[in-house]
């Protein structure tokens, strides 16, 4: 993702690059020159970026996945000093399809079954993907359930019938893939399928900058994809 960071940046006219950062460099050092830090590093350096760039008063975008809840705290407390965009995904295909998967779940209703399937790249290291844990996020919210009490990760055994509230998560590695998302309404007689796949990490990238290009000039808070693309 830096690689296709600073690749793209250059696409963006009202952007500058002004520094690099990788693991073991200096933030320090490239933040006076800054407006804005994207990070997409790893879940146990981000707590760290967002507090240096409070301290300096930086506005920051976030595409790093797979923190703690102690570690989402931590990130989302910098808040109330500087504006950021939290985002498990900056593709604007990903974000259409949460605003889709809100629609979708609010007008079919309980009677569907609920599965979300993602596949990546055999070199991710969290599974299941920040994309997939948001859309779980989205169809637990719509029923007004709590995620952690109703998702079911995977299948194995005598598990008995499915439960009407449970919301299945499915990850599948292997190869070179980039990301895709699918998720499945499934009722007696009919069925719905929403699915995004990403070809290429430009996509990611070029929303990420979008994203830097937006964040600078908004009051501090925390923001998502959604509010940069306008859809909420």
């Amino acid at each position: 993702m830096g690689k296709a960071l600073i690749a793209c940046a250059p696409q963006h006219a009202e952007l500058q690059l002004v520094g690099q950062i990788d693991q073991g460099d200096d933030l320090k050092a490239v933040l006076p020159q800054a407006d804005v830090v994207i990070d997409f590093s790893t879940h146990t350096a981000t707590a760290a970026i967002a507090v240096l760039c409070a301290e300096h008063g930086k506005a920051l975008v976030i595409g790093t996945t797979g923190h703690t809840s102690e570690d989402r705290s931590a990130i989302t407390r910098q808040g109330a000093k500087i504006p950021m965009v939290l985002s498990s995904n900056y593709s604007t295909g990903v974000n259409t399809l949460f605003w889709l998967t809100r629609k979708a779940a609010e007008i079919l209703g309980p009677a569907f079954d609920l599965e979300v399937v993602e596949m990546h790249h055999r070199l991710k290291r969290d599974a299941p993907s920040g994309t997939a844990k948001s859309l779980a996020e989205i169809l637990a919210e719509v029923r007004h359930q709590q995620l952690e009490k109703v998702i079911r990760h995977g299948r194995v055994g005598i598990v008995g019938e499915r439960t009407p509230d449970e919301i299945g998560m499915h990850s599948i590695r292997g190869g070179d893939v980039v990301g895709d998302h699918t998720v499945v309404f499934a009722n007696v007689g009919e069925r719905v399928e929403l699915t995004h796949k990403a070809s290429s990490r430009d996509t990611f990238a070029n929303g990420a900058l979008r994203a830097a290009a937006w964040v600078v000039k908004q009051k501090p808070g925390v923001y998502d994809m959604l509010n940069v693309l306008g859809l909420k």
